[in-house]
């Protein structure tokens, strides 16, 4: 963890508390409901910094993991029931109608998700969207072993998940993770297949969130092993590998395919060497291994003509920026599939604050910056829409419930399902930064 990429968490999650706060704090000013406290981050024992201004006190809290408001008359994670016993006075949440409170809750992740468009509209009219067309995979897909194990096949041209065009790789590649289906085209033929949860799990472990399929490229040799049976056959640095055992070989997925299957027996390579054809024997060893490493320039080259950046106009960046929020909205939701799966053990990968710094790029990158936080204000107006009291979305409930019967929940109601929502997030809080560092002292991150 560097300070850089500290900074950059620490700027990405002050812009979103501050303005998520604002949410709350605008309607409740223009209800002429009395705001006791406007903080950035938390302030358990002390504070940062502090200002009264009129009735309310501005600051900035120590523990930096979020922000709020303290409205007066309403039950909160301050659990300050003293000023709740006496009468309700006329500048108080709770005198307030219905409609007024439910504004005054949604306002919150009402400014999180318009944040969130707006970032996205702003990127995609300014920068453009580059992402690799899965269109131009002309030879189909190479596929690791857990990229297997979901059902893919290296070759495979993937078409649609869940039944809906996959045109990009990089959404593609965790989508594919929350799907029910694939279809794509194999053989000449368009199959469809239910994606395999032991895969998925496989995807998890072994950290290939982004790495389970890659675009195929020939066999061309870059360095290899001192010890190994390649460099001992007379193999040099770039030959291109174009058979074993008299059978073509285009790519080198075909090759390692092959290699797995001739364990401990010798193999004849047909290779071409100054673009003239030679056979060379080689030993596989018992691992299917012969001891080189493929030409990543090569490689990188056939991932580079998959790329594509597409630009927006003004007025085509605005639904662009829209159905990009809704995207991430639904991946989001999408995820708990995997998240609670005891088969794919999602939660195993569940990050907190030190897992999110960790990601954060080592330089500056504002473009990365403002993606991150228009995905992040996303995140929080989903998480702060979960009915659990103590969370926008547990004072919606009541205030919905209030809405529809006409009777108002009672106060003790209220604090007794405030204080058990508040014990929940806490103990949440405390499991998934203790995980954190468990990661980071066994060095799993």
């Amino acid at each position: 963890m560097t300070l850089i990429q500290l900074f950059q968490f620490i700027l990405s999650i002050s812009i979103l508390v501050i303005l998520h706060e604002l949410g709350h704090f605008i309607p409740a000013k223009l209800f002429k409901t009395k705001v006791e406290k406007f903080y950035l981050f938390f302030d358990p024992w002390f504070s940062i910094a502090k200002k009264k201004i009129g009735d309310t006190e501005y600051g900035i809290g120590w523990l930096p993991f979020g922000g709020y408001v303290k409205i007066a008359g309403m039950v909160d994670e301050s659990m300050d029931t003293e000023q709740l016993k006496q009468p309700a006075q006329p500048w108080e949440f709770r005198s307030k109608p219905a409609w007024q409170r439910l504004i005054i809750m949604m306002g919150g992740v009402t400014v999180n998700f318009f944040l969130a468009w707006l970032i996205y509209s702003s990127l995609s009219y300014f920068k453009g969207e580059t992402y690799h067309d899965l269109a131009k995979f002309e030879n189909g897909i190479a596929v690791s072993e857990a990229g297997r194990k979901m059902g893919l096949q290296s070759g495979d041209k993937i078409l649609k998940i869940d039944g809906k065009p996959a045109e990009r790789m990089e959404t593609s590649t965790i989508n594919m993770l929350f799907a029910n289906q694939v279809t794509v085209l194999r053989g000449g033929n368009e199959i469809t297949f239910p994606v395999n949860e032991d895969g998925v799990a496989a995807v998890l472990a072994e950290n290939e969130a982004k790495l389970y399929f890659s675009p195929r490229f020939p066999v061309v040799i870059d360095s290899l092993v001192p010890t190994g049976t390649a460099k001992a056959a007379g193999l040099l640095k770039g030959d291109k590998i174009v058979g074993i055992n008299g059978k073509k070989i285009q790519y080198f997925d075909e090759l390692g395919t092959e290699l797995s299957q001739q364990k401990n027996q010798n193999v004849v390579f047909d290779i071409e060497r100054n673009n003239m054809p030679e056979k060379v024997d080689v030993k596989v060893d018992d691992k299917g291994k012969v001891g080189f490493s493929p030409n990543t320039a090569v490689a990188q080259k056939e991932f580079e003509k998959t790329e594509v950046t597409k630009q927006y106009s003004f007025l085509g960046a605005i639904p662009r920026g829209l159905t990009r929020t809704v995207d991430v909205l639904t991946m989001q939701i999408k995820q708990f599939k995997i998240v609670f799966n005891t088969k794919t053990q999602g939660y195993k990968k569940v990050s907190g604050p030190i897992g999110i710094i960790k990601q954060m790029p080592k330089e500056i990158n504002w473009e990365f910056f403002w993606s991150f936080t228009a995905m992040f204000s996303v995140w929080l107006a989903f998480l702060n829409l979960i009915p659990i009291p103590g969370l926008d979305g547990g004072h919606v409930v009541f205030t919905l419930w209030e809405m529809i019967t006409g009777k108002p929940v009672p106060q003790k109601v209220l604090e007794n399902a405030q204080m058990i929502g508040v014990i929940f997030l806490l103990g949440l809080m405390v499991l998934i930064f203790g995980n954190d560092i468990l990661k980071w002292i066994t060095g799993k991150f």
